[in-house]
């Protein structure tokens, strides 16, 4: 045989000045066969006191109390920050009166002539105190989940440009080393060979051996941005530069300033943020023209790409693996940043905005002199060796 579940005891808190209206309300609730252990207080002090002390399940209030009233007990409720279910009972009470309670908060209103009600409000309103309990606990547990997970995603970031550093060190060490010493050996063979055949067998490996080092450079590069070292106005001047002679897209960059200081890490997110725009431009948006500008506020970094392109489609920006555009948004979120994107039939722009602490410029009298180097200088060689 199962056994019948044991009824539960309700603690129940009780502000009401008249003795036997709270008898009465009592007597209502034992004969609707609900088991309660009830207080009564009736000053605003001894209200405060148990809002501090004991869990209670729901609160019973009168609307007029000496001194106090029951709205303003609901609002020393809604301070305290405690989700009780909270019913407002009264001998008499205006319809306006009423509404004001119910939007601030009361689960419910009784007349006190009217008591049969009050044992189906008091179940129903402790049952929607613990779903909106429930709810408030899984909205705190999917916020703490969030934040875990941006914090995954930084770390993941953070990991990912520590091991494309090491790469284009290994690559600029090792790899760059010893096909420059190649390159120079097969160039001392085919200047001392005796014979045409090795001559010519020699600088076709040493056309090999170009290739392959101009091969390691542009991954180096692409790993670590050592263009970054001179700046990120440098660096996305000489970005715009190079992607409108790989492309034949047009592309402009223009800035509020000559050369900036910023926080450890806003150039990076920066220069990867214009290098993953520019790059889907040239795979999805069929544009003929791109721009970029860097605009510095006293408080703020804002960089934006816009293209003359087909534009996005909701479709597109909805696609389950549009690891792109997400990647954005979490390298952005690393420096306290984020990423606006919007998208017509005249094309698509992207915003990175990044709040900064100081955005004041820098001198550089050698800046206009090496924008003009950067130009046709590839800052990710190894230079002379």
């Amino acid at each position: 045989m199962s056994e019948t579940p044991v009824a539960r005891c309700l603690r129940v808190l009780h502000l009401e000045d008249s003795d036997l209206d709270h008898e009465l309300a009592l007597a209502h609730l034992q004969r609707a066969g609900l088991q309660v252990i009830a207080k009564r207080i009736e000053s605003r002090s001894e209200f405060a006191a148990e809002l501090q002390g004991d869990d209670w399940d729901l609160i019973l209030s009168d609307y007029n109390l000496p001194g106090f009233s029951g709205l303003q007990a609901l609002d020393m409720l809604r301070a305290s920050g405690r989700l009780l279910p909270f019913i407002l009972v009264s001998g008499e009470i205006g319809e306006d009166t009423a509404v004001e309670a119910m939007r601030n908060g009361a689960s419910d209103y009784l007349l006190k002539n009217n008591l049969s009600r009050l044992a189906p409000a008091m179940e129903n309103a402790i049952e929607a105190a613990e779903a909106r309990l429930a709810r408030a606990t899984a909205d705190a547990e999917l916020q703490a989940s969030r934040q875990r997970l941006a914090e995954l995603a930084q770390h993941l970031q953070t990991s990912v440009e520590l091991e494309r550093s090491a790469i284009a060190r290994e690559i600029h060490d090792d790899v760059g080393g010893s096909l420059t010493a190649l390159n120079f050996d097969l160039a001392w063979i085919a200047r001392h060979a005796g014979s045409e055949p090795v001559r010519a067998r020699a600088l076709s490996a040493l056309e090999t051996v170009t290739h392959a080092i101009e091969a390691s450079q542009r991954i180096m590069h692409n790993l670590r941005p050592a263009i970054l070292e001179q700046g990120l106005v440098a660096a996305l001047h000489w970005m715009a530069s190079r992607y409108e002679k790989r492309t034949g897209i047009e592309c402009e960059f223009h800035t509020s300033h000559d050369s900036l200081q910023l926080p450890a890490g806003v150039p990076l997110v920066a220069y990867r943020t214009a290098q993953e725009a520019l790059t889907n431009v040239s795979k999805h948006a069929h544009a003929t023209r791109v721009r970029l500008d860097l605009l510095a506020a006293p408080d703020m970094l804002s960089l934006e790409i816009s293209d003359n392109g087909r534009g996005l489609s909701n479709r597109d920006l909805a696609k389950a693996h549009s690891f792109g555009i997400r990647g954005l948004h979490e390298r952005a979120v690393t420096v306290g940043g984020w990423v606006d994107l919007s998208s017509s039939a005249r094309g698509t722009t992207l915003i990175l905005s990044i709040p900064i602490a100081s955005t004041e410029p820098v001198p550089d009298e050698s800046n206009t002199e090496r924008a003009a180097d950067d130009a046709v200088h590839d800052p990710s060689g190894w230079g002379d060796l």
